[in-house]
């Protein structure tokens, strides 16, 4: 082996692109692994209910969340190893893919507390319904 392959330096910089290329890589299958927009749009079911669990489902986003959490452990070292550049787009692109997961997630929360809820109310208003049948 040359002397050059050894350097300190030149092993810091190829293990910096490294890091990086990684770190793009997770950030590329994260936002490759957020739902498919016309999965979330266009719901086909025959109630309600029918929808909105379709809908949750669509809004999984466990796979990105994995990438995500691999992209910011690498791009972490990298930034304490000082191998990024301060203006680096990696760090905005990360902030704004985990909003945008933020997003999603809690949009999840809602429909999944709607699709909960949902049930209940029908019965309630079946049940109202049935009492104002029965006393007219």
């Amino acid at each position: 082996m040359s002397q050059a392959t050894l350097d300190d330096d030149a092993l810091f910089g190829e293990a910096a692109n490294e890091l990086e290329t990684n770190v793009r890589d997770h950030v590329d299958a994260a936002w490759n692994a957020l739902p498919d927009p016309e999965q979330v749009w266009t719901v086909e079911s025959e109630n309600v209910l029918g929808v909105l669990n379709t809908l949750r489902s669509a809004l999984d986003v466990e796979d990105a969340i994995e990438h995500v959490r691999d992209a910011k452990k690498w791009y972490t070292l990298g930034s304490r190893a000082e191998a990024f550049d301060a203006d680096d787009p990696l760090a905005e692109e990360l902030a704004e893919l985990e909003a945008t997961i933020e997003s999603i997630e809690e949009l999840r929360t809602l429909v999944g507390d709607a699709a909960s809820e949902l049930p209940a109310v029908r019965t309630a208003l079946v049940d109202q319904a049935d009492d104002q049948d029965e006393a007219t």
